[in-house]
């Protein structure tokens, strides 16, 4: 697991994909293959996560949003009206408000700065989520958030609520106090699909499995269709959010998460301040 390389940023600066392709050169060349495939479509960078990927690219796609200003205001908004689902749903406000505010305070800098904190840039946001302070109450926020969402509405995740080891069905309850609010635990389809509807944010996985898939394709000779193996990276995606905003895009290998980008390097810091 990555949390077990202490000399890893919890969230690393933009890379190339090349980065990631060199540790698979001389493994599954189908994962080679579809790192290929990932750049071949637009997606030539990944910023590789032993914290929270989600957490720092929900924020940083308010940073890059044509208008940020209005992004961010409606963003925080949105996690201040969030407070009345926790409290309905069991939450005590003094066990969630500091994290909150965590949270919405490093969104309003996009804003306004703090007196003697400098408005919020790539890198500052970068530096924030490598403060294990400041990343540690954002994602345990989204966590408890997550949470609500799914115990507010159980009859609509309560058919896909199981244990992933046991593979037996769980009350909604039992289920979020052992995968959802506990630190550590792996994001799944239920987890991702509760987080986007109580954020109103769309969010697409692609899915780095190292598996061929199969295509039927067009025969021009018989006029038929033939079926054939390809390599291609699958994108689940989650639409729950607002037209005008990119979705938080993440790059999904077994047992972690990174993020994907149509960059490969951090914007330049004369750039941002301009």
């Amino acid at each position: 697991m990555d949390d077990a390389v202490p000399d890893r940023p919890l969230i690393a600066p933009l890379a190339p994909m090349s980065v990631l392709r060199a540790e698979y050169e001389n493994g599954n060349q189908v994962f080679v293959q579809q790192i290929d495939w990932l750049g071949e479509h637009g997606y030539i960078g990944i910023r590789r996560t032993r914290g929270d990927a989600l957490a720092f690219a929900y924020i940083e796609r308010i940073l890059n949003s044509a208008d940020p200003i209005l992004a961010a205001v409606q963003a925080v908004s949105r996690l201040e009206s969030t407070q009345e689902m926790l409290e309905a749903v069991g939450f005590q406000r003094l066990v969630f408000e500091d994290f909150l505010e965590m949270f919405t305070t490093l969104i309003k800098r996009i804003v306004e700065p703090e007196p003697g904190v400098p408005m919020l840039t790539a890198k500052g946001l970068l530096e924030a989520f490598n403060a294990p302070e400041v990343s540690n109450s954002v994602v345990v926020y989204l966590r408890l958030l997550t949470s609500a969402q799914i115990r507010i509405d159980p009859d609509a995740y309560a058919p896909f609520l199981f244990h992933p080891e046991l593979a037996i069905p769980m009350e909604p309850r039992e289920f979020c106090e052992n995968f959802v609010e506990s630190v550590g635990k792996e994001a799944d389809h239920v987890q991702i699909t509760a987080l986007t509807r109580a954020l109103c944010v769309n969010i697409f996985v692609a899915y780095l499995d190292g598996r061929l898939r199969t295509r039927s394709v067009s025969d021009n000779d018989k006029g038929k269709g033939k079926e054939r193996e390809t390599v291609e990276v699958e994108f689940v995606e989650f639409q729950n959010g607002e037209e005008g905003l990119d979705p938080v895009r993440l790059l999904y290998r077994p047992g972690h998460y990174d993020i994907l980008d149509s960059r490969c390097e951090e914007p330049d810091v004369d750039m941002e301040m301009a």
